[in-house]
């Protein structure tokens, strides 16, 4: 006839006459889905790993110098990082965690789209510099003009994530509203703000890579990269749109294997799209790894 309340982190057991502690529930590396993510970070960093022991092996060849290689390098490290940062959000949340994730996230997905922004706005160059009376074009576009273009832009990102850490920095929360005899352990982004323009941010570069791409896909090249990066950034666009209404309505850990999900789809699709016919070139059909067949003439167009 008396109740009794039990603790916050408790809940009456079948009976309802002793207290129990509440089942915790994160994304684990011990469920298999937490596990199956775990995995596919891991097999992505291989394989950056792979295709950048590739292209350092075969960076004398017309293929790896004729699309920038030093970005390439540059672009397979921040993929890695990509791939790495997704390993964040699995596992207990921690506030160290929680505000580590979302930083790398952000940072690293921001140095991949600047390489990329850098090596489309490089390309549009060559072929300007090409054409009577554009050869002022390629100054602006040095090693040291695309370093620091790269390094401008990223730090962009790196302080509006010490502006979030700062001012509303993302934390470690019990969420009990999910269910009742459950604890959600999530990490709540702190500033909607700081998240939404974090995002917002690596949305921008991607979209103004794309543009920049679409305008440079028929330049005239028997392998013009800008053609490789539209794909990849379409398929980048279309990951992230996609992900914001999902995040939205994924409740607890459902929404960091969301986050994770899209991190590892658009590290994937960039990897595959940017590098796959590049590596295929480079391993089955070297004949065509040759200046004149990358500049068009080597081959007879119809």
């Amino acid at each position: 006839m008396e109740c009794t309340s039990c603790p916050e982190d408790f809940w009456s057991n079948a009976q309802r006459d002793h207290c129990v502690p509440k089942i915790t529930e994160f994304l684990s590396y011990h469920e298999p889905l937490g596990i199956c993510l775990a995995t596919a970070s891991l097999i992505g960093t291989f394989i950056c790993a792979v295709v950048l022991g590739i292209f350092i092996y075969h960076r004398s060849t017309p293929m790896v110098r004729a699309n920038n290689s030093e970005l390439s390098f540059l672009l397979l490290v921040s993929l890695k990082l990509c791939f790495l940062c997704s390993l964040l959000f699995i596992g207990h949340p921690r506030l160290w965690i929680c505000q580590l994730r979302h930083a790398a996230f952000g940072i690293s997905f921001v140095l991949c789209v600047s390489c990329i922004l850098v090596k489309t706005m490089v390309v549009l160059a060559v072929f300007k510099a090409s054409q009577p009376g554009g050869g002022a074009s390629l100054k602006w576009f040095g090693v040291l003009q695309q370093r620091g273009t790269v390094l401008f832009l990223t730090s962009i990102q790196a302080a509006i994530c010490t502006a979030w850490l700062v001012s509303s920095s993302p934390a470690p929360h019990k969420n009990t509203q999910y269910h009742n005899d459950k604890i959600v352990y999530e990490c709540v982004v702190g500033s909607t703000v700081g998240f939404a323009v974090l995002l917002g941010y690596i949305g921008l570069l991607a979209i103004l890579s794309f543009l920049l791409a679409f305008l440079a896909r028929n330049l005239p090249d028997n392998f013009n990269e800008a053609k490789l990066i539209t794909f990849s950034m379409l398929i980048f666009c279309a990951v992230w749109v996609a992900f914001v209404p999902a995040y939205v309505n994924s409740p607890g850990k459902y929404a960091d294997a969301v986050e994770v999900f899209a991190i590892l789809a658009s590290s994937f699709g960039l990897l595959v799209a940017l590098f796959g016919p590049k590596c295929y070139i480079i391993l089955l059909r070297p004949e065509m790894n040759t200046k004149k067949a990358i500049m068009g003439r080597g081959t007879t167009k119809t």
